[in-house]
């Protein structure tokens, strides 16, 4: 019988309800390939009658999710909740003062408090894992942490925000306006009630500060990231862009110069024949330019109950197995200082 590795998670919205199907439905693969009978044998969420399309009643419910973290019960923690601070923060630093490995898709916890986690996490002795944080279902902190590691990163660049890149599809497709394709966007579930975060290149800033830290062994920075949204893109804007060959795409760009690292979000011409410009609708991408393997670009769903749900399994079973990583790709003391470069003309 193999040992079993308990898990807690905490949050059942759209992907913690994946999260809990997928590890039923895979439960004897991830056996297979991690040794492990990996289960969900906790929950916490707020409304417990909720048809989520499993069974609750034979999972231990919490109303904390703080306790539920901290239970004996559990071997890891699953945390699905969302947002920087509140219940999320609170869930992630009950569990690794607890010792228990933690798995999370919460880029903006990460962003903003990445660093006292991570040095959290190694004062345990255990592991942060995020590969669900940045693109959904795309494993592209894998590719650079560890399928990269032989690489000297140069530049990390990419569509990173499936609502900005659904809005300026459906803008050049249509000769629509900004408002119009909005609208369209959060009546199809795309975009939230207020769309800001999004739309004004927040989500995407905040994605990017991780990348840098893992490309370029830095210290996480999402308060040195230049930040410009899509609201104020015109259709005559992606009309003339498209005369001259070119699309509008929003894009996070982190690049090495000789000043330091920079970071910077904001809509971006780019060739029609890259690769890049036929990324259409909800799909992200992320290109990482390196010296030995030259350009990778990875393409795939940023967003959706089961693709994110895919990488956050991915994460557990790494734990399961016993396979982990540095937070950042290294440890805290090693990480490099944040040098803020101001954008510069491109």
């Amino acid at each position: 019988m193999s040992q079993s590795f308990r898990l807690g998670v905490a949050g059942l919205g759209t992907v913690g309800s994946a999260v809990v199907r997928m590890v039923a439905r895979r439960a004897a693969a991830l056996a297979a390939a991690t040794g492990r009978d990996i289960r969900v044998v906790a929950v916490s969420s707020r409304d417990r009658t909720r048809d989520r399309g499993f069974d609750v009643a034979g999972l231990h419910w919490f109303d904390d999710p703080v306790a539920m973290a901290r239970s004996a019960e559990v071997d890891c923690v699953v945390e699905l909740i969302g947002g920087s601070e509140g219940p999320a923060k609170a869930v992630v630093e009950a569990a690794l003062a607890a010792g228990k490995p933690v798995v999370t898709a919460n880029k903006a916890l990460l962003a903003l408090h990445g660093a006292a986690l991570a040095k959290s996490a190694e004062t345990a002795g255990v592991a942060l894992a995020y590969e669900a944080a940045v693109a959904g279902g795309i494993p592209v902190i894998k590719a650079i942490r560890e399928g990269l590691a032989g690489n000297a990163v140069s530049r990390v660049y990419g569509i990173m925000n499936g609502t900005c890149n659904y809005i300026l599809t459906r803008m050049e497709r249509e000769g629509l306006t900004f408002e119009a394709c909005l609208k369209d966007a959060q009546a199809l579930g795309y975009a939230e009630a207020d769309p800001t975060f999004d739309v004004e290149g927040f989500d995407t800033a905040h994605k990017l500060a991780i990348l840098t830290s893992l490309a370029f062994g830095t210290a996480i920075d999402a308060e040195g990231v230049s930040v410009e949204g899509i609201s104020g893109v015109k259709p005559l804007d992606l009309l003339m862009a498209e005369e001259l060959g070119y699309r509008i795409k929003l894009l996070g760009v982190a690049q090495a110069t000789e000043a330091g690292i920079e970071q910077r979000v904001h809509p971006t011409m780019v060739p029609k024949s890259s690769s890049i410009a036929q990324v259409m609708g909800v799909t992200n991408a992320v290109t990482i330019d390196a010296d030995a393997v030259g350009e990778l670009t990875l393409i795939g769903p940023g967003a959706g109950g089961e693709a994110t749900a895919s990488a956050v399994v991915a994460d557990i079973a790494d734990l399961a197995a016993g396979l982990t990583r540095p937070t950042f790709g290294c440890p805290t003391a090693q990480l490099r200082p944040a040098e803020r470069v101001e954008m510069q003309r491109h």
